[in-house]
């Protein structure tokens, strides 16, 4: 049995590998080819996704199932490598610009005969590149990356992807962590921070940081720590995507204005937020650090706001406005206790939301915090829907997601209760994430897990 398995297994793969010949090698212009029209660009970047995602899901099957065919899998990987710079080229042609480029060229001097090796230096996309991706991100919080990668690889491995995004969280008690950056960038993954005005170890269940409000940073009490931290990001040299001050729509963070039932919260004023957002981008502009940072304004769903807090109106009034502003994203979980309507989609979980965002501003959206628990049973229906939305021509202007990977334990009307919100809480799971990366409509270009 095993042995037809394998010889199945290895039918499959010289039939991928097949197709991915034959594209390259009978191409016009040698062995990778040229694009002649944007016509004929489109076209061979849809069927070059269908292969690459084709050998995605073989690359898995045979992993899994024909853990001893190393050799085909080393084959299946080189050549799915080979498809991805094929899209790459394809896609770019029909934008008529040049291809991105991961790992920019960069000219490092030999080093000296008895000397160290001179170490080769950490480069990331350009700016404009990472805002507007040729292909959807895929990110993931874990406990401890970009610190540590334990957590992180190990669910690449589940998922057969390897992630190009990374969110992790930072406090104002905390100078800026150029390392968090350069281990990213070292694995060609956009890092994105969650930053935080109140110090790191404040618990979520901690509204009240009179040292934090929003009034005390518009006086200028933090003026010299936020211009060492712009000063820090330039010096690293290296750009990082900033979520900052998340989930202002909500009621339960220092930097929310008010509580939803007329009360000021940690002594902020109406219109404070704004003013906030804006005085912090003043300051990195002023030091030249927004040629590198991606600003994030990311709201929570208004699904289960207080309802003075769903409303358009109370949304924009703490919308910074566009020219401080370079992506908007949202925070969205399938949670415990379930609404009689919820009916476990995407659409459910999101589609208010996104219409509020998309009235507001045609700026790319971001999923920049989700996921989804196993009570009672609906997470596999929910990563479904997930997919199955972004396949959408109306969901194009989604860039990706971040999945929040850890499973918690907190208070959910007076009980004690653990969502377990990771990818790998069970197989099923992992399954239907699997299926969905590996759906060409949904234009994730992701490297094979290590």
């Amino acid at each position: 049995m095993r042995a037809r398995l394998t010889a199945v297994g290895a039918g499959a793969i010289a039939l991928c590998l097949s197709g991915v010949s034959v594209f390259v090698w009978t191409s016009p212009s040698g062995p990778i080819g040229q694009v002649s029209t944007a016509v004929q660009a489109v076209q061979e970047g849809v069927d070059l996704k269908s292969e690459r995602n084709g050998l995605l899901s073989a690359l898995v099957a045979v992993k899994g199932d024909l853990a001893d065919s190393k050799d085909q899998v080393t084959a299946l990987e080189q050549q799915l490598a080979a498809a991805k710079q094929s899209l790459a080229q394809a896609q770019a042609a029909a934008k008529n610009q040049p291809p991105p480029s991961r790992k920019p060229a960069s000219s490092v001097p030999p080093a000296a005969s008895g000397s160290s090796p001179t170490p080769a230096p950490i480069t990331a996309p350009s700016w404009a590149e990472l805002v507007a991706p040729a292909s959807r991100y895929l990110g993931i919080y874990t406990a401890q990356a970009p610190f540590n990668w334990g957590t992180y690889d190990d669910v690449s491995g589940k998922i057969g992807s390897q992630p190009n995004l990374v969110g992790y969280f930072g406090g104002w008690d905390e100078p800026f962590r150029g390392d968090a950056v350069t281990r990213a960038w070292t694995r060609d993954t956009l890092p994105m921070l969650t930053w935080e005005s109140r110090p790191i170890e404040a618990p979520n269940s901690q509204v009240d940081e009179p040292d934090y409000s929003l009034p005390r940073i518009l006086d200028g009490a933090f003026d010299d720590y936020l211009h060492q931290y712009a000063r820090d990001i330039v010096a690293t040299g290296l750009p990082l995507a900033i979520r900052f001050d998340h989930e202002m729509n909500g009621n339960w963070y220092p930097w929310a204005e008010d509580n939803g039932k007329g009360m000021p919260i940690n002594g902020n004023n109406p219109g404070d937020y704004v003013k906030v957002w804006q005085h912090v981008h003043d300051i990195f502009e002023a030091e030249g650090a927004n040629q590198l940072v991606i600003w994030v304004w990311a709201p929570n769903i208004v699904n289960n706001l207080p309802s003075t807090h769903k409303t358009p109106e109370y949304l924009a009034s703490l919308y910074p406005g566009d020219d401080y502003v370079d992506w908007v994203g949202l925070s969205g979980y399938l949670r415990p206790p379930y609404k009689p309507e919820n009916d476990f989609t995407f659409d459910y979980t999101f589609g208010d939301s996104l219409d509020q965002l998309r009235d507001l501003t045609g700026k790319p959206i971001i999923l920049a915090e989700l996921g989804a628990s196993e009570i009672d049973g609906h997470k596999v229906d929910w990563i479904t829907s997930l997919f199955e939305a972004l396949a959408k021509p109306e969901n194009d202007d989604i860039i990706g997601f971040s999945w929040f990977n850890l499973a918690v334990t907190t208070y959910v009307e007076g009980e004690l209760a653990t969502n377990d919100w990771r990818i790998d809480s069970r197989p099923e799971s992992v399954a239907a994430f699997v299926d969905g990366l590996s759906k060409p409509e949904d234009d994730f270009v992701l490297d094979p897990a290590p």
